[in-house]
């Protein structure tokens, strides 16, 4: 499997679930995704709490800046602004869990940005707490998705029906359920991607 020519871009805020940016990085870089990192300073950062947006990068809740500092820019990622992301040039959305989705769901522009992807059709994929701003966004009436217990009733008094299962796409949305089910949950990104890419067959 190989997503040359694809670009991914993972969304994230203060306190954003560490492994579940890291991983989706590393496994999609990988395969030959282009990874853009989008920082939005919403929320507080941890360990300090801190409220200057200037005085610390976009941090995880287990420490981790975002950028990663012990992975070269322009290797696996490049960072982008969120004024920058052009969907004309992302294949993907993809948003962690965490504390981040919550900070992300009240960041008007975020939500514009989901709401504008979902017309589109471009692949939009959370895991845990991710989809909480598909939520806020109203995406998900209708749709089968999964993720962490905690947003059960959001995501069904948002319309959607909930599965306990480790991944599952429905159309142009992609939800996880928890940390344990990123190798699930990131096959199936990739998965999805792929199969936008390879052009339907034709009949005999």
């Amino acid at each position: 499997m190989t997503l040359t020519d694809t670009t991914i871009a993972i969304v994230a805020s203060n306190e954003f679930e560490d492994i579940e940016l890291e991983y989706p990085l590393l496994r999609l870089s990988h395969l030959g995704a282009d990874v853009a990192l989008v920082p939005v300073q919403a929320g507080h950062h941890p360990r300090p709490a801190l409220r200057e947006a200037e005085s610390k990068p976009v941090t995880g809740r287990f420490g981790t800046p975002l950028p990663p500092e012990v992975m070269v820019e322009g290797n696996r990622y490049t960072v982008q602004s969120l004024d920058e992301l052009d969907l004309d040039e992302v294949d993907c959305l993809l948003f962690p869990g965490g504390f981040s989705p919550d900070h992300l769901r009240v960041v008007d522009e975020v939500v514009e940005l989901i709401r504008e992807a979902d017309e589109r059709g471009t692949l939009l994929a959370a895991i845990c707490h991710g989809p909480w701003v598909f939520v806020e966004a109203d995406i998900l009436d209708g749709r089968d998705v999964c993720g962490y217990e905690a947003i059960h009733t959001d995501m069904e008094n948002a319309g959607a029906t909930v599965h306990d299962v480790p991944a599952i796409q429905d159309d142009h949305v992609v939800t996880g359920r928890v940390p344990d089910d990123l190798p699930e949950f990131t096959e199936a990104v990739a998965e999805a991607l792929v199969d936008r890419e390879e052009p339907a067959e034709q009949p005999a």
